[in-house]
């Protein structure tokens, strides 16, 4: 394969080719109203997604992180309340229960869905429990029915985070509507991205509604009047009217990447661990990740014939170096998925051709 024929992990320019134009008479029409921050545009976008996700409220802040962080503090949870968490997950899930002053509590991941294994929650639940956040890792969703039955069982409120996942679904229900709350993020790379950094919290409860709305604004209710220590999380006006003219295309665009996906897993050998299917939880394919022993050799043979790839993630949570204090012991599932985890392209703007070089380079890796 020369040079000329590469193909990237993610290609944004080409992504968004689609899109140029409406975006260009967005900005535009921004500039000429001079309306900057939590205008009509965000407003729009606000209800839009609500409705997308049939959940009643949306509210739209900064980035994903500040989703998670603002969708625990809504709660008030006692300094040190611990939160349930799966052990193999972008480290924000993790970054963010510790930023508003909670414990995270590891719990290992199944090893075939990434997803948090329910079965070895109960064990890691205490007094100091509070809520469970869920994660929907790579685009897969998480068994939020064995996890509901949990949170009822001890009182536990949920978080879902969604940023991987938007428009997944068990049986036709999005995620982010299962819990208390849904938490999104926009970075650019997501199934529905953002040209910037973005986020967004769904819900259904309008008390959650109205706090986070204050709490996403200084805490305030009405303009000089703090009603909660709140923070400056605001989606941008001009990502928020980037997202309405994607938003239309976002079923199309997971489409898209399942289809990607399917080539992958009826084309790729056995030899390497690959995605599971179930049949009533949808999986949207933010990221298509194989397993191999041979990850780095695979990887670098993939690279030799241009064709790149990403690790998510290389290092294990309770593995970084700023965060081993937090824990004592191992976690071997999560250290074996991290070790072994490689993510193939498949971007909206990658196509089928592409797909299958890539699984014809793969398959001849195993066959030398």
């Amino acid at each position: 394969m020369s040079p000329t024929d590469k193909i990237p992990y993610e290609n944004l320019n080409l992504l968004n080719k689609e899109f140029e134009d409406k975006f260009k008479s967005q900005f535009d029409e921004f500039l000429n109203k001079g309306w900057y921050i939590m205008g009509e545009g965000l407003s729009r976008f606000e209800s839009s997604f609500a409705a997308y996700n049939k959940a009643k409220f949306c509210i739209g802040v900064a980035n994903g992180l500040d989703a998670l962080e603002i969708g625990l503090q809504v709660f008030d949870f006692p300094k040190d309340s611990e939160i349930i968490v799966p052990s193999n997950t972008y480290i924000a899930t993790i970054l963010a229960i510790i930023n508003v002053g909670l414990k995270p509590i590891l719990v290992e991941p199944d090893s075939t869905t990434y997803n948090i294994n329910p079965d070895l929650i109960e064990q890691a639940i205490t007094p100091k429990t509070k809520a469970i956040m869920v994660v929907h890792l790579y685009g897969q969703v998480a068994p939020m029915q064995k996890i509901l039955e949990l949170a009822q069982k001890y009182n536990l409120e949920i978080i879902e985070d969604c940023a991987q996942a938007h428009g997944a679904t068990i049986n036709h229900q999005k995620v982010g509507t299962f819990g208390n709350i849904g938490c999104f993020s926009f970075y650019p790379t997501k199934n529905l991205g953002a040209l910037g950094d973005g986020g967004a919290i769904i819900t259904s409860d309008e008390n959650l509604y109205l706090k986070i709305k204050a709490l996403r604004n200084y805490g305030s209710e009405k303009k000089y009047y703090n009603k909660y220590v709140g923070r400056n999380s605001r989606l941008d006006e001009l990502q928020a009217l980037f997202l309405n003219e994607k938003l239309p295309y976002l079923n199309k665009i997971n489409q898209h990447k399942i289809n990607l996906a399917r080539i992958y897993h009826n084309g790729l050998t056995n030899q390497v661990i690959k995605p599971v299917f179930t049949e009533d939880y949808s999986h949207v394919y933010h990221i298509y990740n194989i397993r191999t022993e041979k990850r780095n050799e695979l990887k670098k043979h993939l690279e030799n014939q241009s064709i790149y790839t990403e690790i998510h993630y290389p290092v294990a949570p309770h593995l970084q170096e700023g965060y081993q204090s937090l824990w004592n012991g191992s976690f071997p599932i999560s250290e074996e998925i991290h070790a072994t985890t490689l993510s193939l392209p498949i971007s909206y703007a990658t196509s089928s051709a592409q797909v299958e070089k890539v699984v014809q380079a793969i398959n001849q890796f195993f066959s030398l």
